[in-house]
């Protein structure tokens, strides 16, 4: 193919235009709006995704939401509500008979959320009409805390014992999977029922029926214990491309299994949490949130960075005698402050999210404080060179100073200086959070950003008072 014609295909791709998609919400609200009968209705919403059913709830009025909850079977509705938010919003719309019929059809990890949404009133009568296989699946989940593995499982999977031939396997699996749609990954147990491996169910299928069972077991399967904590083996749950990983109890016994939905919720919520920390906040925060709540999750740090704060106007204070003959240094240091601060905060998060995906080793830790400062003094360069010309001009263009290029040079340095101290702070102080056993995320960004105003201020006003007091 000639060049032309390359360039010719290139710019074919690029103007090319994606088709637009279908509308599933807009569909969804015309068909149950409109008068078509419930048979009709009934088959048209077969043919969606429960969470494209879930998503138009707020769309509908409640005449036209109980409509669907008297066509939708409870095991439908089930899997409708597991996507919902405000799901108590909707229980409340149904008698609670039918309310205990749903949560007790969904996956229990699902009930447990839902039901914890719920007024403990309406939540004992909910339970109390439930099935009591169900009630002993929810109440082994919520006996975990909430930062355990135990807590975020579900008992929806399957499990042959490794006695079985094939033919028995495949019995056992279809018996199941009436109650289990977890049914891609079948998991193993031994004669003392402990876990001791899992197969796909494509190879159950495919397997002849001479075949060994244990011919088709992967015995080195991963696995997690109910109370691990989620913080210290959500990394390793990460690393498996799995639908499911199974829970194990102290005995080694199957007791749930971990989805990979599960992990990238628990997933997105740690990111959540480590966002609120390097914003300054002990934990995440919701739009729902009484005030007085956000209050008390946002004042412990301000308390505590307004003391810092009065450490560097202390600092500041103590050079007095540079801002009374170079006043017009006062007009660069929130210049410095703010570029110093911004590199910090650049270097606190990537440490941290280097610290998230593994442990460093004591050289590991060094190249990434010596890359960092690195990074910090090329950058300082750069933007002190600007600083220099920019100041310089300004100086020399507006004020009376004697030597406006020599105050240009303090500034400049100054910025490399400050910026090169932030890269290291940047990374030294989430590494040493960690290395005590404190979440690096605490090491916040206006944590960081006040220490690195005391350290900016420190070295711009030396600065001066060494290049500029004796002139």
């Amino acid at each position: 193919m000639e060049e032309k014609d390359i360039e010719k295909l290139e710019e074919e791709i690029e103007t090319e235009i994606v088709p637009p998609k279908r509308d599933y919400e807009e569909e969804l609200v015309a068909a149950i709006k409109s008068d078509i009968s419930t048979e009709q209705l009934h088959e048209i919403l077969a043919d969606y995704h429960e969470n494209d059913i879930a998503s138009v709830f707020g769309s509908l009025s409640e005449t036209e939401r109980k409509k669907l909850y008297r066509i939708l079977s409870d095991d439908e509705i089930s899997d409708v509500f597991s996507y919902l938010e405000n799901v108590e919003d909707y229980i409340a719309e149904i008698d609670t008979e039918q309310a205990a019929d749903i949560i007790e059809n969904m996956d229990a990890d699902d009930a447990v959320d839902v039901l914890e949404e719920l007024e403990d009133d309406t939540r004992r009568e909910i339970i109390d009409l439930m099935d009591e296989e169900a009630v002993e699946d929810i109440e082994m989940i919520t006996s975990y805390d909430e930062d355990v593995i135990g807590s975020r499982m579900t008992t929806n999977f399957i499990a042959v014992s490794a006695g079985f031939t094939i033919k028995q396997a495949m019995r056992s699996v279809i018996e199941q999977a009436a109650e289990n749609d977890n049914i891609s990954t079948i998991y193993v147990f031994d004669e003392n029922e402990a876990f001791c491996g899992a197969m796909d169910l494509r190879d159950l299928v495919i397997a002849r029926s001479t075949q060994a069972l244990d011919e088709i077991i992967m015995e080195s399967y991963p696995y997690v214990y109910a109370t691990e904590s989620i913080a210290d083996c959500i990394e390793d749950l990460k690393g498996y491309s799995e639908d499911s990983i199974p829970v194990l109890d102290n005995d080694n016994k199957i007791i749930g299994v971990i989805t990979s939905s599960e992990i990238v919720e628990v997933v997105d919520e740690e990111l959540g949490e480590d966002y609120a920390k390097l914003a300054g906040l002990s934990e995440e925060e919701d739009m729902k949130e009484p005030t007085v709540k956000s209050v008390r999750k946002r004042l412990p740090w301000l308390v505590i960075l307004l003391f810092l704060a009065l450490g560097v106007s202390t600092v500041v204070g103590l050079f007095d005698g540079v801002i009374d003959k170079l006043a017009y240094l006062v007009f660069f240091q929130s210049m410095i402050l703010g570029m110093a601060g911004n590199v910090g905060t650049q270097s606190l998060a990537v440490t941290i999210r280097v610290l998230s995906d593994e442990d460093l080793d004591a050289k590991t830790s060094f190249k990434l404080v010596l890359k960092e400062v690195r990074v910090g003094l090329l950058n300082g360069l750069i933007i002190g060179a600007i600083a220099f010309v920019a100041s310089g001009a300004y100086l020399h263009f507006t004020h009376n100073s004697p030597t406006p290029w020599l105050a240009a040079a303090c500034i400049s340095a100054a910025m490399v200086a400050a910026m090169t101290a932030s890269s290291f702070f940047g990374t030294m102080i989430p590494m040493i959070f960690k290395k005590l056993k404190i979440d690096p995320a605490v090491a916040s960004g206006p944590l960081i950003t006040t220490v690195n105003d005391l350290v900016a201020v420190c070295v711009y006003y030396s600065l001066a008072m060494l290049l500029l007091m004796s002139i």
